[in-house]
């Protein structure tokens, strides 16, 4: 197999710490260059000391990276700072974008929800949104995947197949998640000091969060029509994971038996997304350090409706297993290397 000369940008975060753990053992893919802002100059070791054990490059600014010898590029750069970065990138390069800077097709909502202009809108239009499930033959063919969020991935796992078949009212879905205080980052906020976090659930973003109108974009998509959910997004105290449940009015007729059934087939052949069986609840405990994501079919005791609960690593699935998921077809290589390992548990 060739070895394929790759580069994490923004590799001092927890998205960037978390693809050096699942590529140290990638056949195909050799970290030759890792960058940071404030922390260029230090070693990984220093940085992430779990890591220590590793023999990988020590931290540089971006500038200093020559492009020209590198062959796929994982950009974990903040919300806003990529899109430039990345249009100055060899065309030859294979980009994989774990942030939100290309994840919006149209870049006037960009601008309303990021509060600034697209700065690559030409390169917009190139890049393959890669929910990895609903999305393989364009990404295989891309050169730009812009990643989804963690919130939009365990979201519209359970809801783009229900919208499609049209097995579920698209106008009628409430969806609150759950996540972990590392999808905040690692940058230090007082809002995520142990003593705000610990020992209690904050909601946050009520009725704006950045993950709404990606979201929307994707059931949008689905039905062939402009749809809005109501979406709430909440921090818990624990270090990662997310758990999103859903409340959704079945089509007449639909049963939540039928719900369960259509995802079960839908996923049947995929490696990373099941759909459980009756009275099967997912949890987060049950996806921790996996690529996988569980979906959960239940009636709702409200008639009429029904609940879907779909779990996964906001760090893996969420954010850089999907990554090297979509980065594995991107190069033409089977799509679960690196990514076989069993959860964590307990």
């Amino acid at each position: 197999m060739d070895e394929i000369k790759t580069a994490i940008l923004g590799a001092s975060g927890y998205t960037g710490a978390e693809l050096l753990r699942l590529l140290v053992g990638h056949p195909a893919f050799r970290v030759t260059a890792l960058t940071a802002d404030r922390k260029a100059g230090q070693s990984m070791a220093s940085v992430f000391p779990h890591l220590a054990p590793l023999a990988l490059p020590d931290l540089v600014a971006i500038d200093q990276v020559d492009f020209g010898a590198i062959d796929a590029v994982f950009c974990c750069l903040p919300h806003g700072t990529t899109q430039e970065v990345i249009a100055g990138l060899p065309e030859s390069v294979k980009i994989c974008d774990l942030s939100a800077d290309f994840r919006l097709a149209d870049i006037e909502s960009y601008a309303e929800w990021y509060g600034h202009p697209h700065r690559a809108p030409a390169l917009q239009s190139s890049a393959v949104y890669g929910l990895t499930e609903l999305a393989r033959p364009a990404v295989r063919g891309a050169r730009l995947v812009a990643n989804p969020g963690c919130y939009p991935t365990a979201s519209q796992l359970p809801l783009i197949p229900l919208v499609r078949a049209g097995l579920i009212e698209a106008d009628d879905i409430i969806i609150d998640a759950l996540s972990g205080v590392s999808g905040a980052g690692r940058a230090a906020k007082e809002a995520n000091l142990y003593t705000e976090v610990a020992e209690g659930v904050h909601p946050y973003g009520l009725g704006g969060h950045r993950h709404l109108p990606e979201i929307e974009q994707g059931l949008s998509a689905a039905a062939g029509r402009k749809v809005q959910v109501s979406f709430t997004p909440h921090l818990m105290p624990m270090n990662r994971g997310m758990l999103a449940t859903i409340h959704v009015r079945p089509t007449a007729g639909a049963t939540p038996a039928d719900l369960r059934a259509a995802l079960a087939e839908a996923y049947r052949d995929e490696p990373f997304v099941r759909a459980l069986g009756e009275g099967g609840v997912p949890a987060t405990r049950h996806v921790r350090g996996s690529n996988l994501c569980l979906i959960g079919v239940f009636p709702d005791r409200a008639p009429g409706r029904a609940i879907l609960v779909s779990a996964i690593d906001n760090l893996v699935k969420g954010a850089s297993g999907q990554a090297l998921q979509n980065m594995n077809l991107m190069f033409g290589l089977e799509e679960t290397l690196g990514l076989t390992l069993s959860p964590l548990f307990p």
